[in-house]
């Protein structure tokens, strides 16, 4: 264990360095030694789930291995902490600090102690060396950047401080680039006031009126003096953060003569009132830039400033403060917020089950419900880790978890629901309605929706997340979609909400809504997810809601998958649907017992089901009925990856679950023209590199994702106009090793491939030659076309987009285009293609891995018998001179064999293949059995000897016409 550790009342800069040191060293754990500023305390109240912070109680002291010290250098700044110094196996203690002056009594074996105005700026211009001199894209998290900025700032008092020096200033303009939030570090920097500014701040704090309205508070002022104050906005940001206000308004009213400005105007003119009001509000919604507007004010929604004169200040000071109040807006709920249904367990379950169930699903801390569904307590993922530090794995849960809880009820208001995070340091809130659980709130669903209310609100930009989402695209999807489906949506909208649930359009829908360039946009499948407990069975909400869409639309039929909890409605060329599917599912979550397996499906909420799914772009949802209808929900920043053009995968284990998610980031990038997202490809490459797919079917004995799901998805791609250009970009990432470990595609399996595709050219253009490739002029227009065919439109309206790509040449050694009818292939191209693919295996393994793919049997028998069919054709095709022991021999095999065995051929077989399947396998006897007869011939075995020499003869140029057929039969075959 990896361990950095901060002071005693640990402050900004302490933090910050420690979290930079996280970034460079990764599973580095941070330890807060004994306590922290109050400012810092209130902002890890919020933000503590973002950093790797550990207690000290939590600490393995036997596991450390080595130690850091940011912002001190004494032992008696460590508190207890200080005896870890002293462990035999700690083999690295380094110490990063800026306090010149301080005397150290620490063994470290590294130093770094420099004259900066923060311990902070040392750690930055280490990040900041290693994303120059690094070939890997590099960036901070907007959080990390955050909290490292408010280190520099709260030391060096934004850079006013006597230590300040450059290399902080610099220190600070790179994390700026890096996304640090200037609104929240305005939240939590103090900055000085003067002492005419402090004096007036008393007298505002002892004057100050207040009310409190939607959960939001807001106060009002008014201050007189003898003449202008400067810095009236720090006195009102501070005024702001000491009494936790909500909005304020800051009034100041002076005597202001002309005079004063202007030599010119007379000594005695007349003195007036000037009235200057300072507003600042932290409420959504409201904009103090047109609330002052009437009076010749302005600035920003949330920051803003008027000066006027002979006015009554009292009156208007008022006036202005009630129409703030009618602006404020009703926050969101706790039922609006919160995650249901809740993950809950008995007191009676062990601590090592609920570490089991805290990993299987990725949560925080577990809600405690007794035999009656009531809540008992909550036990969170610190209480279960010491619980396990001290061997207590098998102890029931009631023992370590909180019984004395702060709950809410379904309509708690956010500003309520925020403040009581912050006062009691709680990371969970559970919802209650009538005695029972129904839901939980936590930091995280607390933080999304304070970050996208910022993000909405166009004149801010102190978001910590890049992703700007829309507050509606309501009027976007109405206007797109046909009338019909747009009342379909919104009836079902209505059931759900009738029944207390809510609907979401998500994912492939809502992606092509936003990418979409025309007006109207051609939905042939939608996927629809309901949010909310099914009281009637266990068949989930999905289902009880198709079921009632069907009655209302009996056209249409409706496919029930219970135990996945979905079903789906299709209608088959209907004069208001056409074809449409409509999938229907309820909220869930899944766990993947091991990788490449099926995946585990659970209920659980929206959020959930969204993070679930394979890619940002995909993880999109609009809500359906009130309230919020037309909300998108957008918790992974899926919009700005569609305005980047780039596949961005959720998590960093999402590949090793499911390696189909490989082909389908390239599957997604080719035809909507995108790029996959460097760390994306990172972890596709690492993915495959791991061998984990083959280990883990050796020792399962199989992985369903490599196996129908994986035929699915080459499927997808082989039968695609675009096949190859995402071909070539599968076999760039390797990712052919999905279909076998030892399968890559290089210049002779793309050979092939290319061979296929002129013989299938040839299938369709019989008889023409334009298409065939004979120099590097022709080269260029293939490719031309084939990027042209790449672009058609495939599904929902999207037109498909390709990407050039001459990895590999067009082979030397084309098939001909036929001059006769090409024999009928009853196989698809994509399978054929897959079967090249799967034939460019050793023999040993084609077998297994067709069926493996679930291969059809003719596919899979004719996989293992292809090496013996190549070796027989390579020893007799050489026998044949005439054309008709070349039919005679080659008319035993099936067309797709023959083909197979021609692409694995050298050219002279190939051709004599070729050549039979566009000259002679068509050519008939110039008789048949009813002419035989007719001659006077008995009908019985000998028919098909005279029919094979009928058509040898022809093949060989010996007849002519049919007289010369009945005379060759004469001879041959005289009767007696």
């Amino acid at each position: 264990m990896d361990l950095v550790l901060c002071h005693t009342t640990a402050d900004f800069d302490a933090l910050g360095a420690a979290v930079g040191l996280c970034v460079l060293r990764p599973g580095s754990r941070i330890v807060l030694t004994g306590g922290c500023h109050p400012t810092v305390r209130d902002f890890l109240a919020l933000h503590r789930d973002e950093y790797p912070l550990i207690e000290r109680r939590s600490v393995n002291p036997q596991q450390i291995r080595s130690i850091t010290i940011v912002d001190a250098s004494g032992r008696d700044r460590l508190g207890k902490a200080a005896e870890w110094l002293d462990l035999p196996q700690v083999r690295e203690i380094a110490i990063f600090d800026h306090h010149l002056e301080a005397h150290s009594d620490i063994p470290a074996t590294v130093t770094q102690i420099e004259a900066v105005g923060a311990s902070t700026t040392l750690i930055v211009e280490k990040l900041k060396n290693q994303a120059e001199n690094s070939d890997i894209p590099f960036r901070l998290l907007p959080s990390e950047a955050t909290v490292m900025a408010l280190g520099i700032h709260v030391d060096t008092g934004s850079l006013t401080f006597e230590g300040a020096t450059a290399r902080d200033a610099i220190a600070l303009a790179w994390l700026m680039e890096q996304g640090a939030s200037l609104g929240v570090i305005a939240e939590y920097v103090e900055p000085g006031l003067s002492p005419q500014l402090q004096d007036l701040l008393r007298e505002a704090l002892n004057n100050l009126r207040s009310e409190t309205l939607h959960g939001y508070s807001v106060a009002w002022v008014l201050l007189s003096t003898e003449a202008y104050v400067p810095g009236l906005s720090s006195l009102a940001s501070r005024l702001l953060d000491l009494t936790e206000t909500d909005a304020l308004l800051l009034g100041n009213v002076y005597k202001f003569s002309e005079n004063e400005n202007n030599r010119n105007i007379a000594p005695e003119s007349p003195v007036s009132n000037r009235l200057t009001i300072i507003g600042r509000s932290r409420i959504e919604g409201t904009n103090l830039s047109e609330l002052f507007k009437p009076f010749g004010g302005g600035g920003h929604a949330r920051a803003a400033s008027l000066a006027t004169r002979d006015v009554d200040p009292l009156l208007t000071l008022n006036q202005l403060a009630d129409e703030l109040k009618t602006q404020i807006p009703h926050p969101p709920t706790a039922r609006e917020l919160m995650s249901s249904p809740v993950r809950s367990i008995r007191p009676e379950t062990s601590v090592g089950e609920a570490h089991r169930i805290l990993l299987r699903y990725g949560h925080s801390g577990l809600s405690v419900v007794d035999a009656g569904d009531r809540l008992a307590g909550i036990i969170s993922r610190r209480d279960i880790d010491i619980a396990l530090h001290h061997g207590f794995s098998h102890a029931p849960v009631k023992g370590y978890m909180s019984p004395q809880l702060k709950t809410i009820a379904p309509d708690t208001l956010l500003p309520e629901i925020e403040s009581l995070m912050v006062m009691y340091d709680i990371g969970r809130l559970p919802v209650l309605e009538n005695g029972q659980l129904v839901g939980i709130v936590t930091r995280t669903d607390v933080l999304r929706e304070l970050h996208q209310q910022k993000a909405r609100d166009r004149g801010s930009s102190t978001e910590l997340s890049y992703c700007a989402v829309p507050e509606s695209v309501e009027q976007l999807l109405r206007s797109r979609i046909s009338p019909e489906l747009w009342q379909l949506l919104s009836i079902a909208a209505n059931i759900a909400q009738n029944r207390g649930w809510q609907l979401y359009i998500v994912g492939g829908a809502v992606r092509d809504l936003l990418l979409a360039t025309d007006d109207t946009l051609a939905l042939t499948d939608i996927d629809l997810v309901v949010d909310g407990k099914c009281g009637s069975d266990d068949s989930g909400a999905g289902v009880e809601l198709a079921s009632s869409l069907q009655k209302l639309y009996p056209e249409s039929r409706l496919d029930v998958h219970g135990q996945f909890q979905t079903a789906a409605l299709l209608w088959h060329k209907d004069s208001a649907f056409g074809s449409l599917w409509v999938d229907i599912a309820t909220a869930r979550t899944e766990f993947y017992p091991y990788p490449a397996a099926n995946p585990e499906v659970e209920a659980s909420s929206i959020r959930q089901d969204l993070y679930r799914r394979d890619f940002t772009i995909n993880a999109l949802a609009v809500r359906l009925g009130i309230p919020r209808s037309g909300e998108l929900l957008d918790f992974f920043c899926g919009l700005l990856d569609l305005e980047s053009k780039q596949i961005r995968v959720l998590h960093a284990n999402s590949f090793i679950e499911d390696p189909t998610r490989i082909y389908r980031a390239v599957r997604f990038a080719v035809r909507l023209g995108f790029e996959i997202e460097p760390q994306t490809e990172g972890y596709i490459r690492n993915a495959l590199a791991s061998g984990i797919y083959y280990r883990i079917q050796g020792e399962n004995g199989r992985a369903p994702a490599l196996e129908t799901r994986l035929k699915s998805e080459l499927k997808y791609i082989l039968q695609a106009p675009y096949w190859k250009v995402a071909l070539q970009m599968l076999g760039d990432l390797q990712a052919l090793r999905c279909i076998h470990p030892s399968l890559e595609l290089d210049r002779e399996l793309w050979r092939q491939l290319r061979l296929l595709d002129r013989c299938l050219q040839g299938r369709r253009k019989e008889g023409s030659a334009t298409d065939y490739v004979t120099d590097v002029t022709d080269v260029k227009e293939v490719r031309k076309k084939e990027e042209g065919r790449g672009k058609k439109e495939e599904g929902r309206g999207k037109k498909e987009q390709t990407i050039p790509n001459s990895q590999f040449p067009i082979p030397d050694a084309q098939f001909p285009m036929p001059n006769s009818p090409f024999p009928i292939i009853n196989i698809p191209d994509w399978q054929m293609r897959l079967e090249v693919l799967i034939a460019y295996l050793a023999p040993e393994y084609r077998g297994k891995v067709a069926a493996n793919l679930q291969l059809p049997a003719d596919s899979i028998k004719r996989l293992e018998v292809l090496e013996a069919g190549k070796n027989q054709l390579a020893e007799n095709l050489p026998k044949c001179e005439l054309p008709s022991q070349l039919v005679l021999l080659l008319r035993n095999y099936e067309l797709p064999m023959l083909i197979a065995i021609a692409l694995q051929s050298p050219r002279s077989a190939r051709r004599q293949i070729w050549e039979y399947l566009t000259r002679w396998a068509n050519v008939e006897p110039p008789l048949n059995g009813n002419d035989l007869k007719a001659l006077g011939y008995k009908p019985g075995p000998g028919f098909k000897r005279m029919l094979d020499d009928l058509l040898a003869a022809k093949l060989d140029g010996d007849l002519g016409d049919r007289a010369a057929a009945i005379s060759f039969l004469a001879q041959r075959y005289p009767q007696t």
